[in-house]
Order: C-alpha cells, then structure tokens, then sequence
C-alpha cells in the first residue's frame, strides 16, 4: 500500500501535513517550448477533429442549409472567435485563458464562487470532449463494413474501453503527446483533402446535384435574406465547430518564445500562439465549408438520422462511397485515432486547469494536485456520462455545445473588460458586438437544448459541493507558502530570543497608547505574569478571506516610542499567527509563547466568521493548527488563553 500511495501521489506538490514549517515552492525548470505549428496539432487533436461529426450535425440542424449556416459559422469564428483568443492570449499567456483574466476582476467570495461556475462549465466542456469523441470514434468503428456485423450493438463498451484506454495512458505518463499530434494530425489532414477533392470533383461533374440543390433550397426557404435568417437561428446548434479555441490557449506553455522572453512578458510565446490560433482557425474554416457543401449534396438525408449510415460520420461515408472500403476504413481508422487522441487534449486540458485553480482556494484535498488520482476521477466521471447518454454522439451535442459557448462567451467579456480598462474605445466597442453575438448564441442553445446547461449544472454543483467539504476539512490546515520577516522583525525577534520568547495577539483598534499599554497590563493579570516580562505584539490585518494559500510578509514597527509591534496581513488571521510561531521557532531554535485573551460570542457563530472571513475564535483555532502542523509536543509553540 505504501508503495501504491507513493505512485499514485507521485509529483504532488503541496504543503503536506507534517510540514513543520511554510517554504516556497520548489523553482520549476525552464519549459524550452515546440514550434507553434507543432503545438498546433496538439491544439488540432481536438479542434480538427470535430469534422469527423460536425458535418452530420449541421446537416441535421440545417437540412439542406447547411453550407449557408456552415459559412455563418466560419464569419463568427474569423470576426468574432479568433480577434477574443487573440487578446486573450496577450493577456494571459501562461495557459489559463479567460478564466483567469476574469479572476483578476473580482476578489473575496463572489470571485471565487464565480470561477467555480465557470470551472464546471469548463469541465462540461472537457469531459464531454472526451465521451463525445469517444463516443463518435466507436461510432466509426461499429459502422465499418468489414465490423459492423460483429460490433453493430456494442458501441457503449467500445466507447468505454476508448475512456478506459485514455486513462491509462494518462495513469502511466503522457510525454510525448505532441509528437504523436503531429502525426495524427498531419494524416488526418490529408485524408480529409482527398476526400473533399473526391467530392468537390462529383459536385463539377456532376452539375445537376448542385442545380437540384439550388432549386430545394429556393423552394424551401425562398430568398437570399431569409434563407441567413434562417442560419443564424441554427447556428447555436453548429457551435461544435469553435471547440478549439480555449484548448488553443490552455497549451500555450507549450509554444517556444524568444531568447529574451520573460515569465512577466513572454512576448515570443504571445506571437506563436497568435500564429497558431489564426493558422488552425482558417485550415478548419476551409474545411468547414467544403466539407459542409459536400456531404449536404452528396449524402440522401436519410442517412444523416439516427440510425443512418452517416449519422456522426458523413465523411466517413463519403470515403466508403466513393473512394472504396479500403481507402474508408484507413480514414476510419485515423479518424478513431485522432478521435480518440482529442479525448487526451481534453484529458491535459483538465489536468491544467482543475489543479491550478480548487486546490489553491483550499477546495480540493491535496491529492488533487496530483496527476493519477485526478486522470481516476475523470476517467470515472467520462464513464458515467457515457452510460448516461449511451454513447450517443447528437444527444451528446448540446451539452457541449453549452460549455464551448458559455467559455467563449466569458472570454469575450474579458476581453472586452480588458480594452476598456486600457482605453482602447474602437476595441472595446467590437468586443462588446462580439459579446453580445456570442451571449444570444448561448442564451438561444440553453433554450433549445437546456440538456446542455443541466449538465453544466451538475459538474457546477458537484464542484461547488466537493469544494466546500474540502474547505471545511481543510479548515485546520497550515496554508502560509512562506514567511519573510523585514529587518525590524528580525531586530526584534533577536531581542527576546536571549529570553523567553514572548508575542500577545493584538486586535488593532486605535492603535493609540492606551490601547496598548491596557492590553499588556490585562495580559499580565490573566496569567500571573511579573511586571518586568518582555513582550512584542502581534496584529493580523485581513486582507481576502476567501483566498487558501498566500505567503506572509511581516513587518515591525515601534509604537509610541516603547511598544514593539509586528504587522502581518493575511487572509487567516489563525493561520497567519500559527506560520509565524512556527517560523520563529525555526530561525532561533526557541519555543515561542503566545497570548490572547478569549472570545465572546457563540462559538458556532466564532467558527463560521473563521471559516468565511478569516477571524472569530481565534485562540483555539490557532491552537489547534499548530497541534496539526506540528505532532511532537514539546517543540510546538505554546498558546496561552486569558
């Protein structure tokens, strides 16, 4: 079992208990980065991969108006999609995309519960890459002709074995992943241009198809004007189609800068993911629309319903039909690989984002900071969504269309919060169009597919609810990264190490002479202490009661020509006291000794405005932190209660 724990937590890099005292973390080794056209691939494992069912899902929302609608999608993706990322990847280029630019604008609670809404709906978006693909792979795989006579009703297990496979890739390392993109992306790429020439060629040769085509869609939606209005109430369900762009920016670590980029202003890296976004948003634009205009006129629409030898693989079909069952069952096969490959984007995708942001609120336990406890628990929620949905790719759709769009949309506000706060009014302006865009795209797919929004409301309460028992449970917890003390603490901190080390906790008020001067004399009565004992006061200011991890900065002063005091801020004032025992501890090898005076109140209450707001009943909290953080006796600080 030890060694099993040992495996499982390999890498985690938290404050563990039994820490005794808070250190920063340990310096990450420089990322060299790839080309950002190979990172691309990465990227593309998941955005290109969308045309493996994309095409069937815009025939089925659009019939016959599926290229016009195809075409209102690539306008939204060129106008309004690719200028968002853009900005977005200036403003956050280390990988956390809008989420974290969104962050920066709110603090205490409403800040975090707010990122918690869009971390579920970010995990909606992720994890159903993942069953969606799956899903849709298996899908290519039961329809072959050589299989599906032996496969035609196990699509959910082949489905979950795909899940089950990910997983352990992930369970055992993934590396090489860029590498293995490349390729994949590279073939699918080219499988799909000869399919599309292939068809592009029966569309020239074959005249009436396009004529007859005209002609239906003339009869059915009448002119030019109504036939965009049309494709702009369809275009929500087409919005499979910008599923690559938050995974564009969530790898932008990945990208090699130049030789003079910094952590700050990574401005090489910032340039090949601008690179990367357009050059990915314009190959899948192309093939958007080609392969939209194909697979309406050349497949009977019959066959894009349930149950249809295209439904969720139209270009699969194509392939079969007219290319042979050799050449189909080569593209099924990349398109299972790459399918399956986009689950492993997802899968890094939530790997980044989950752990960069619930156990620094405090909200997950600490093994979530490692990578195979977190691929397990994924891998298991992917399982349960497939047995939920049966593997279905079109019921699959509006919940993922759900979460790319709502990610979008915060994006677009972001960005437009951005411009305005740096005066760029022409900017701002269009992103604010694009927002709105974005926001009625959103508004209208909730409406007409809440399947989506109900499960973004389900990984937002299960987050929401796991993220308060893990707060709760880890309420005790020493959470200071690191304590730095200024010289005048050091000073002071040197003066009575020769002596019994002695601090009071002090509740700033007037910070006036009387104040001070009342509450030693109080100290004194309480605990029997002679008039000539040394001390120095402690005050802990709140800063934002809602953030978990922070490091402490402490200051010294002197008051009124007599009174030693220390400054800290924290968002803890327990947790600020007990790291800087613990810290004084360790730099002078004395036991220190620390005063308070009791707590009124109902200690119910005491606890609650701890847990929310950082303060309340502060003795023995403070106490009992110390007993977690350090398990011998007689080397932990000693609390002392008036």
């Amino acid at each position: 079992m030890p060694r099993l724990r040992a495996w499982m937590l390999q890498g985690l890099s938290d404050m563990g208990k039994g820490r005794q005292v808070p250190r920063p973390a340990e310096p990450v080794p420089a990322h060299k980065g790839q080309r950002w056209w190979r990172v691309m691939c990465l990227t593309g494992v998941d955005y290109f991969s969308t045309l493996g069912y994309q095409p069937g899902i815009a025939a089925l929302a659009a019939g016959l108006l599926s290229p016009v609608a195809t075409i209102v999608l690539v306008l939204v993706t060129l106008a309004g999609a690719l200028p968002v990322y853009r900005r977005v990847a200036e403003e956050s280029p280390h990988g956390q995309g809008s989420i974290a630019m969104l962050e920066r604008l709110l603090s205490f609670w409403k800040g975090k519960l707010f990122v918690l809404t869009l971390l579920g709906f970010a995990a909606t978006d992720f994890l159903i890459t993942i069953t969606l693909s799956a899903a849709d792979a298996s899908t290519h795989l039961v329809e072959n002709p050589h299989l599906t006579s032996v496969l035609h009703d196990k699509q959910v297990l082949i489905t979950l074995i795909l899940i089950a496979l990910l997983g352990a890739v992930f369970l055992k390392g993934f590396l090489e992943a860029i590498g293995v993109a490349v390729v994949l992306v590279g073939l699918y790429l080219a499988l799909n241009a000869v399919v599309v020439a292939t068809g592009l060629w029966h569309l020239a040769t074959e005249s009436h198809v396009i004529t007859d085509w005209s002609s239906a869609l003339t009869a059915e939606h009448g002119n030019a004007l109504a036939m965009v209005g049309v494709a702009l109430l369809v275009f929500p369900k087409l919005a499979l189609g910008l599923s690559g762009f938050e995974t564009g920016v969530a790898v932008m670590p990945h990208v090699e800068g130049d030789p003079d980029d910094t952590e700050e202003r990574p401005k090489g890296r910032i340039r090949g993911t601008k690179k990367l976004l357009t050059t990915a948003a314009l190959i899948m634009s192309v093939f958007l629309i080609c392969t939209s205009f194909i697979t309406t006129l050349l497949i009977p629409a019959k066959e894009f319903e349930s149950g249809g030898e295209a439904n969720g693989r139209a270009l699969a079909y194509l392939a079969h039909e007219y290319l042979g069952n050799a050449f189909g069952t080569v593209y099924d096969i990349s398109t299972i690989a790459i399918l399956w490959f986009a689950g492993a984007s997802a899968m890094a995708g939530l790997l980044n984002l989950m752990p960069g942001y619930l156990p620094r609120y405090g909200m997950a336990p600490h093994w979530a900071r490692a990578v195979r406890p977190m691929v397990i628990v994924f891998t298991l929620v992917a399982f349960l969504v497939t047995w939920i949905f049966n593997a279905d790719v079109d019921a699959q759709g509006g919940a993922y269309a759900t979460g790319v769009l709502v990610l979008i949309s915060s994006a677009a506000i972001a960005v437009t919060i951005a411009a305005g706060r740096a005066g760029q009014r022409n900017w701002t302006i269009a992103f604010a169009v694009i927002s709105t865009v974005f926001l009625y795209t959103t508004i209208l797919n909730v409406i007409e597919r809440p399947d989506g929004v109900k499960i973004g409301g389900c990984f937002i309460a299960g987050i929401m609810l796991v993220s308060l028992l893990s707060r709760l449970a880890r309420s005790f917890e020493l959470r200071v990264t690191s304590v730095t003390m200024d010289d005048m603490t050091e000073r002071f901190v040197r003066d009575i190490a020769s002596r019994r080390i002695q601090f009071i906790a002090n509740e700033p008020d007037t910070r006036d002479l009387t104040e001070y001067r009342e509450k030693i004399e109080q100290i004194r009565a309480d605990n029997d202490l002679a008039p000539q004992e040394d001390f120095v006061f402690v005050e802990v200011t709140i800063r934002d009661p809602s953030e978990f991890e922070a490091g402490l900065y402490v200051r010294g002063e002197v008051m009124h020509g007599r009174y030693r005091v220390l400054t800290l801020e924290s968002s803890s004032i327990p947790n600020a006291l007990a790291a800087f025992l613990l810290h004084v501890r360790e730099s002078t090898g004395s036991i220190p000794h620390i005063y308070f005076e009791w707590t009124e109140g109902n200690p119910f209450a005491n606890f609650l405005r701890f847990f929310l707001f950082g303060q309340g009943e502060v003795a023995p909290v403070t106490r009992e932190i110390l007993r977690e953080a350090e398990p011998n006796r007689s080397r932990r600080p000693r609390v002392h209660v008036g």
